[in-house]
């Protein structure tokens, strides 16, 4: 519970945002909600959410001032700060979703573990919150998800009833920098599982951002092979996307690569040839092979496609040499998501 001098001086003909009432029976005061948003949200949860945080500030000045005085004050400051709307939300999870650093700290000087991990109607506490609306790291979203962790680190291994912790929903919605903070302050989070046995390399596999993914490889490379519980490798999942009507397959990123480009600088491997072969299966070519004359793509794809031929029976003899035998490519059939 933070002091009251962490609060800044009220601003000059400002309105309270809380209303006390004075009980004659119980001779004490008590703490009434004022309601003004259409969800039941509070003056705090409306200052939190448009980054008003003089506005806070002189809320919780104003809380502190009236209530620290009685014997109970300390337990309904503690019901002001962490009051909810309809959704369960606290004005720390507003804050928290808007990316509001500076309102999230403030709050934060008024929490505790407990308050901090509070759950909204979703399953969703602040730092999942973060973690979702993480793509806007501009907006504060990576410097809150730090600044929470900080407070209380084990929410880093929090997960929803379906299993799913902060980075499976960051890595799944492409949020790169949430999902490397995350990862600094936990690489095993590479390797916790959901309910379906999927790490958040599947679920960065399912996503279309290949930061992502190369972020999670590079926290534990040996998350490429773990499988779910229907078998299916991140590998698996990539194949099945590319049988999808509407899969892109030549789709550019920003600096203009396709995926076969990305693909042709992996290290050379079986994993990584056979991730060209797929690609190359579904019609996959390199950027600069995109506005190629008719002629000429054909031309390209068939030379392509004997690259990578080439490249996976240099591995079969590979394999033959150090095994001793011919074991063959294991076909690969992706199972239910």
């Amino acid at each position: 519970m933070g002091p009251a001098s962490a609060a800044e001086p009220l601003t000059a003909g400002a309105t309270p945002a809380v209303g006390l009432s004075s009980s004659v029976d119980e001779k004490r005061t008590k703490y009434v909600k004022q309601v003004t948003g259409r969800h039941n949200d509070t003056e705090l949860h409306l200052a939190a959410r448009r980054g008003d945080l003089a506005a806070v500030r002189r809320i919780l000045r104003d809380v502190v001032a009236q209530m620290m005085e009685t014997a109970e004050g300390a337990e309904e400051f503690e019901a002001v700060v962490n009051e909810t709307n309809d959704f369960g939300e606290t004005a720390l999870m507003t804050a928290a979703e808007k990316g509001q650093l500076g309102m999230v700290a403030e709050l934060l000087n008024y929490s505790n573990k407990a308050s901090i991990s509070r759950k909204n109607r979703s399953g969703f506490d602040a730092f999942h919150v973060a973690a979702k609306g993480g793509r806007q790291a501009a907006r504060g979203h990576t410097q809150v998800i730090k600044l929470l962790l900080a407070k209380n680190f084990s929410m880093v291994e929090v997960a929803k009833r379906n299993g799913k912790n902060a980075l499976h929903f960051a890595a799944r919605l492409g949020h790169v920098e949430a999902s490397k903070a995350l990862l600094e302050k936990d690489p095993q989070l590479a390797r916790r599982t959901d309910g379906k046995g999927q790490t958040a390399l599947h679920m960065a596999a399912k996503g279309t951002n290949h930061d992502v993914f190369e972020a999670l490889v590079d926290a534990d490379p040996a998350i490429v092979m773990l499988p779910d519980k229907y078998g299916n490798t991140a590998l698996h999942i990539v194949n099945l996307l590319l049988l999808l009507p509407d899969a892109l397959v030549n789709a550019l990123t920003r600096d203009r690569k396709t995926a076969y480009d990305i693909a042709e600088e992996l290290p050379l491997s079986e994993e990584s040839t056979y991730i060209k072969e797929c690609l190359c299966r579904h019609g996959a070519l390199r950027s600069k092979e995109l506005n190629q004359p008719r002629d000429e793509l054909r031309k390209t794809v068939r030379e392509i496609k004997k690259d990578v031929h080439t490249e996976l029976e240099l591995h079969g003899m590979a394999s033959q040499r150090s095994q001793g035998n011919s074991t063959g490519r294991a076909s690969i059939m992706p199972q239910t998501l």
